[in-house]
């Protein structure tokens, strides 16, 4: 199929969120061409802008598939109105400019069959994009310092609560709400109670609920060695006590990792994935890698120390370099929680994966996370495999964010910042 690229890059003297802050507005009609335009949402609550151009009835269709606030970034791809065309993806970012303002830079790969008639679809994107450029300019510089971030509302009420079939699993709950219920995973240091933040602000848009993964805080542990379908089975079991309709998965680490897991299982039960701080976990490690982690951690626990002994040890490579008292004393807490046998049994499953993860099967909206210094899932290595989930997915629709001034835990660290983005994400998933 002949192919070719268009790209066009300006600068603008606005400063990069001003200039973001017009061409985020996936659906704003900033562009001279557009005469008219109108928001859509698919079957999975993906953004679609409907519009027509000046001196044309032809209805063009364009769908979001990628964003990223904290990279100033967003693709989307054709799906109307290009006669001719087989395929069109475009992206536009923004970058501050080492001379002061901004750089903007507009690019899209495009498929035809017919040469020619490829060669005039790119002729014509390059004028559409100078010609977009120069207007998000003067939109931004017009439109000045962006406004005041959304106020969070307030906190919805909790409940413990617990499902008595064995093993025994340990909840938080929020009152019950048509809709999905999005099912928050901690991670392999942490426990239900890291979540409570994020609880109080989801459970005003949906029923929401955190679990004490197996052998963490109230839930038992089985005598027998935890795998990942255990866990799966877990939030199955989960889901038919809370009212059996769509999931929402949210992961920290190992949270991810098991939500990820579970998403290569059974795709068609969940209404989004939102992954922080980790996916691949260690299915994509080799054989000596693994076990290197898993011996690492275990030592001392041979040498008969419990979590307890080594939890400040861990915070320290858990927390951001600013991260304060109040939120080490609350990972240090989750962390000498942890029973040793847990401890091992986490271990185990972790470094023995049943699989290499398949994001073709991804076809559900996913949202991903890392915080801006943390050391076991760097921003670098968690956009990287966003960018493979927006290449590998049949129907891509994934955002990627950076949480500023967090370590691995973000969610803990900087809440405020990562409920927004959070709320953004649950609030347009159909209900």
């Amino acid at each position: 199929m002949p192919r070719d690229q268009v790209q066009v890059i300006g600068q603008s003297p606005a400063s990069p969120e001003a200039a973001w802050a017009v061409a985020g507005d996936f659906c704003g009609r900033w562009h001279p061409a557009i005469a008219t335009m109108r928001e859509e949402r698919d079957d999975r609550g993906s953004l679609i802008r409907a519009f027509t151009v000046q001196g044309e009835d032809t209805l063009y269709r364009e769908q979001l598939t990628w964003r990223s606030d904290s990279d100033r970034t967003l693709g989307y791809t054709h799906l109307q109105g290009i006669a001719g065309v087989d395929r069109y993806d475009a992206r536009i970012s923004i970058a501050a400019s080492e001379a002061g303002g901004s750089t903007i830079e507009w690019s899209a790969t495009v498929e035809a069959p017919d040469p020619a008639r490829l060669a005039a679809i790119c002729e014509g994107t390059k004028a559409i994009f100078e010609a977009g450029i120069a207007a998000l300019s003067a939109a931004a510089q017009r439109a000045g310092k962006p406004g005041a971030a959304r106020a969070m509302p307030a906190p919805v009420s909790l409940e413990n609560i617990t499902v008595d079939t064995a093993p025994r699993l340990a909840l938080t709950v929020t009152p019950p709400k048509d809709g999905p219920l999005c099912l928050f995973l901690h991670g392999i240091g942490g426990a239900r109670g890291n979540w409570d933040a994020q609880l109080g602000a989801a459970g005003n848009v949906m029923r929401a609920a955190a679990l004490d993964l197996r052998g963490y805080g109230g839930s038992a542990l089985d005598p027998e060695q935890s795998t990942v379908d255990d866990y799966c089975a877990d939030i199955l079991r989960v889901r038919e006590t809370l009212g059996g309709g769509k999931l929402v998965l949210v992961g920290l680490s190992y949270g991810s990792w098991i939500a990820t897991s579970f998403a290569m299982r059974h795709p068609d039960m969940l209404a989004g994935l939102v992954l922080s701080g980790g996916c691949t976990g260690m299915s994509e490690a080799g054989r000596a890698e693994r076990e290197a982690f898993r011996t690492s951690r275990q030592v001392p626990l041979d040498a008969g120390q419990t979590p307890a002994d080594f939890a400040p040890a861990v915070v320290e490579v858990l927390a951001g370099p600013h991260a304060s008292a109040q939120v080490r004393a609350q990972l240090l807490a989750s962390m000498k929680a942890i029973p040793s046998a847990t401890y091992r049994d986490a271990l185990s499953c972790f470094t023995n994966p049943p699989e290499r993860f398949d994001f073709a099967r991804l076809s559900m909206p996913v949202l991903m996370m890392t915080g801006e210094y943390d050391r076991l899932a760097s921003p670098a290595e968690i956009r990287g495999v966003a960018g493979r989930i927006l290449a590998e997915s049949p129907r891509p629709d994934v955002r990627y964010e950076t949480i500023y001034d967090s370590g691995h835990v973000c969610n803990v660290e900087q809440p405020e910042a990562y409920n927004r983005v959070l709320l953004d994400f649950l609030e347009r998933l159909p209900r």
